[in-house]
């Protein structure tokens, strides 16, 4: 890699958060020192990170227009402060719509500028029994794919939660090192998917996979399932958190990258394009 660090330390913050915006970042303060104390260069911290309000419209007058708010600057302050890059979760930016906001992730720099944004694409939608959800009443979905940023371990993806059931979202983002995916999974569906979704992203993709998520009991009376962790090339699971705050690390490593590249190539051998031959009918096939 070149111009590119060989190893990396990163941290995934897991969070319990609540209904009061100001309580909910003092949380995040504390969990983000913990993690530069660790020696984490990249601090990631979960969707809805700021506010998880009882109804959906809760969110709606805490919107801030980008570049501007509460919340925003002290995203900025954390990453200049600690000279770090910080995924910054989710938080609730204004959108067209009156009655609905954008969920969205801001990357912030070591010198606390804005070096990615997404805006959250995939609205998660589900209806078991009382237990019902539906994003779409409250935000407006993203018209951009995420943007790629460049840390000094190398190009970066982001996604956000329901997006890590969609494979194509993350492969079209291209050759990344890492992906990083902010998310408030609910214990239904994260009970049975959310490991082997994130650790099928990590396998097909060949990249480190750092997870930060909301975990716990919340006052709102909505459970998440937490489990955030950080995963390697090869799916393997370097650290975990189950439930409740606090936070998973690990290093970046270029050499198990690498070699788990060149040992079983799967990127070079993708089918690209129309014309070519269906998987199977060539001689580089994974038995």
């Amino acid at each position: 890699m070149n111009n590119q660090d060989r190893s990396m330390q990163v941290a995934a913050v897991q969070m319990v958060s609540g209904m009061t915006v100001a309580d909910n970042l003092i949380q995040a303060e504390q969990e983000i020192e913990k993690a530069v104390a660790s020696g984490a260069a990249l601090v990631a911290l979960p969707e809805y990170f700021c506010f998880m309000g009882k109804h959906d419209a809760d969110k709606l007058p805490l919107a801030e227009p980008p570049g501007n708010g509460p919340i925003q600057s002290f995203l900025s302050d954390q990453a200049r402060r600690h000279g770090i890059w910080l995924v910054g979760g989710t938080l609730p930016l204004r959108s067209p719509d009156a009655g609905r906001v954008y969920n969205t992730c801001l990357v912030y720099d070591p010198e606390g500028r804005v070096s990615a944004r997404y805006d959250k694409i995939h609205l998660f939608s589900f209806q078991r029994g009382q237990e019902s959800y539906d994003e779409s009443r409250a935000i407006r979905p993203g018209d951009d794919p995420p943007q790629v940023f460049d840390t000094p371990f190398g190009r970066t993806a982001l996604g956000i939660c329901y997006d890590l059931r969609f494979p194509e979202f993350f492969r079209a983002q291209g050759d990344v090192r890492l992906m990083v995916l902010p998310a408030a999974f609910t214990w239904t569906t994260g009970s049975v998917h959310w490991e082997v979704l994130l650790r099928a992203r990590a396998i097909e993709n060949q990249c480190y996979v750092l997870a930060s998520a909301q975990g716990g009991v919340h006052a709102n009376g909505r459970r998440t399932w937490g489990h955030s962790m950080l995963i390697d090339p090869w799916g393997e699971i370097l650290d975990c958190l189950p439930e409740g705050p606090g936070m998973v690390a690990g290093r970046l490593d270029a050499d198990r990258l690498e070699t788990v590249r060149a040992s079983l190539p799967a990127l070079r051998h993708r089918v690209l394009g129309s014309n070519a031959r269906m998987p199977g009918c060539g001689t580089n096939i994974d038995g």
